[in-house]
């Protein structure tokens, strides 16, 4: 959109309005771990809408969880579930319900997820296979400089990704580890998948990274791979050590683990190999949160997660 200014105004009055124009257009974000927002010093430059991004309380749960992937604590009935998945670009209901919860202790992030799916399948099998092509579910976790992938299908098989954002590999000191090295065959630069033109430009992804302690489980209500008969939904039970998030906490010094009203950004998905048929605009990714692009490497379109000290 063109300013227009009347005819005739000194050029130093010019000037202040066009500061102003630009200072009133600048918005503020929720960044970082305590709860409270910073003025961005650039427009919203991201695809997904930022007055509908996802906000979700996570609860402490009084004793620790056996990652079995059944979700039958009690811990797992009290606490809030995300609404229903939405289609990952178009934001439209999906046909299948998925749902997430989150909840922590001292020791861990704890993740679940309810898939239901009437025709339960998994062929991949090694760790890091491209599972994305399989039926998955997908957690990102973002730092300030960096964001974590993982990917599990049906079969329990994990899929890993670290990434540091370019501009920040040297000075956050990640070079000096060989799993980040740009020696190791495994770390390559990415530029995203559907959004290629983010602000922060190329990231670093090691595929070499696993995350300490990690704990998973699946369970499945239903036959896997036989479609003679009519499944449930399979459900998947995740319990990350805060101790494995030093890299992700380390450009912000941010608190491990949280403390009360301290925010992350989490983005949780459900990738499909089948989509709704037409006239339908299924695309075979369904989200908590709409990024309204094929793409889930958006760390500013991720769900903010504020962790509650109280327990349920």
């Amino acid at each position: 959109m063109k300013k227009h200014y009347p005819a005739g105004l000194p050029s130093f009055l010019i000037s202040i309005l066009g500061l102003l124009f630009f200072q009133g257009s600048v918005l503020q974000i929720p960044v970082g771990t305590t709860g409270q927002s910073t003025v961005d010093t650039t427009r919203w430059a991201f695809p997904c809408d930022q007055k509908t991004i996802e906000r979700y309380t996570a609860y402490r749960t009084p004793k620790p969880l056996v990652i079995d992937g059944k979700l039958d604590e009690e811990i797992w009935a009290k606490i809030p579930r995300s609404p229903r998945f939405v289609d990952l670009v178009t934001a439209e209901p999906t046909i299948h319900d998925t749902r997430a919860a989150v909840c922590w202790d001292q020791e861990n992030l704890y993740i679940g997820f309810w898939v239901e799916e009437p025709q339960i399948t998994g062929k991949l099998t090694k760790q890091n296979d491209p599972i994305y092509t399989d039926n998955d579910v997908e957690v990102f976790i973002a730092g300030k400089d960096t964001y974590y992938e993982f990917e599990i299908n049906a079969l329990g098989t994990r899929y890993e990704v670290f990434f540091v954002w370019q501009e920040a590999y040297e000075k956050g000191g990640f070079g000096a580890d060989p799993v980040f090295a740009l020696t190791n065959p495994n770390v390559r630069k990415f530029n995203g998948v559907g959004f290629k033109k983010h602000p922060r430009g190329l990231r670093i992804g090691s595929w070499d990274f696993r995350f300490p302690g990690l704990q998973t489980a699946v369970s499945i209500d239903g036959t896997l791979n036989d479609n003679r008969d009519r499944d449930r939904r399979w459900t998947v039970e995740l319990a990350f050590p805060w101790k494995g998030m030093d890299w992700l906490a380390k450009a912000d010094h941010r608190a491990l683990p949280p403390k009360n009203n301290d925010q992350w950004r989490i983005d949780f998905s459900r990738f499909n190999t089948y989509k709704e048929a037409a006239p339908s605009t299924d695309h075979g990714g369904w989200a908590w949160n709409s990024h309204r692009v094929w793409d889930s490497h958006v760390p500013e379109c991720f769900p903010i997660i504020t962790f509650s000290g109280k327990a349920l």
